[in-house]
């Protein structure tokens, strides 16, 4: 059945509708840009010298599709500094209202050389998000991870019931969303995350698929190192991270990450085990993103093994 999400690990050619591509914006250029840029954004330095910076790259999803992992991962790097928390700055409309000067202040403080990395996997999901990222800086660069989408439908399921379970409230079975009068649900919204060439037109509607590094997510959980290495080169980060610096732990079952001589694993909620799905209904999974998977296929120039 489905894989643990990294086992638990800590766990083309769509026309541009913008002909040039800018150079990269600092970070006093991005905000008097939006208009932002006031006399207190002084107050963002540290005694120091460390200050907070706009996010040269955003991992833009997609939800449960190990954005987590991958932020962890990448956040060994000396040269990463990685907002905490999903700031949900672009999707959500009031904190959008609130400026850059607000998502600036929810950024990480860092060094001149680090780049600031932030993530919300519902980015990629939401049709505003493209335009008000390029509107903010159109040579950002962003990052995606994605894995079977049929997988990513059952761990988006397991998700929320979780959620239910923890505050002792009934969730229907996943066969419930899954079928309506006999047939598969496609109005099921965790179905349409994983219509991922929908989503991927949005993106390239504004950002050139360079500005695009689209991980395995399915791969980062089986080796995770040879994933990191190319997202390292994608940022133009020196090679840092190691090998030595993932280990198998046996006990989970899954990768978890070395850092200094500490070891570390994601929150326990990450990977849980999916629901047992009739076998039959399963397929009807995988027929139904047979067409969409080939469209995404297409779109990016690269093919994954998913079902």
């Amino acid at each position: 059945m489905a894989a643990l999400l990294l086992g638990a690990v800590l766990l083309v050619a769509q026309p541009q509708l913008v002909p040039s591509r800018p150079a990269e914006l600092g970070q006093q250029e991005l905000l008097r840009k939006a208009g932002t840029l006031q006399d207190d954004v002084r107050d963002g330095v540290a005694p120091n010298g460390s200050a907070q910076q706009l996010p040269q790259t955003i991992i833009i999803g997609v939800r449960k599709g190990g954005t987590r992992a991958l932020l962890e991962m990448l956040s060994l790097h000396p040269d990463v500094a990685a907002a905490e928390n999903e700031v949900h700055f672009f999707d959500w409309e009031e904190h959008y209202s609130h400026g850059l000067g607000w998502y600036l202040s929810q950024m990480p403080f860092s060094w001149p050389h680090q780049l600031t990395v932030e993530k919300t996997p519902a980015y990629f999901t939401s049709p505003k998000v493209p335009e008000r990222v390029y509107s903010m800086n159109p040579s950002i660069r962003l990052l995606l991870i994605l894995r079977d989408p049929s997988e990513r439908v059952l761990s988006d399921y397991t998700q929320v019931f979780y959620n239910h379970m923890q505050k002792r409230k009934p969730y229907p079975s996943i066969e419930e969303f899954l079928v309506r009068d006999g047939r598969l649900n496609v109005d099921y919204k965790a179905l349409n995350r994983s219509l991922y060439h929908v989503h991927m037109e949005n993106w390239l509607r504004f950002f050139p698929l360079r500005h695009i590094h689209i991980v395995d997510g399915d791969r980062l959980i089986r080796d995770p190192f040879p994933e990191i290495q190319k997202v390292e080169r994608f940022l133009k980060l020196s090679p840092q991270i190691n090998a030595s610096n993932f280990y198998f732990n046996k006990t989970k079952g899954f990768y978890c990450l070395r850092d200094s001589g500490r070891d570390r694993c994601l929150h326990e909620s990450k990977g849980r085990a999916h629901p047992q799905v009739d076998p039959k209904l399963l397929n009807k999974l995988h027929e139904y993103f047979h067409e969409p998977n080939k469209k995404f296929f297409e779109l990016v120039g690269r093919t994954f093994d998913w079902h």
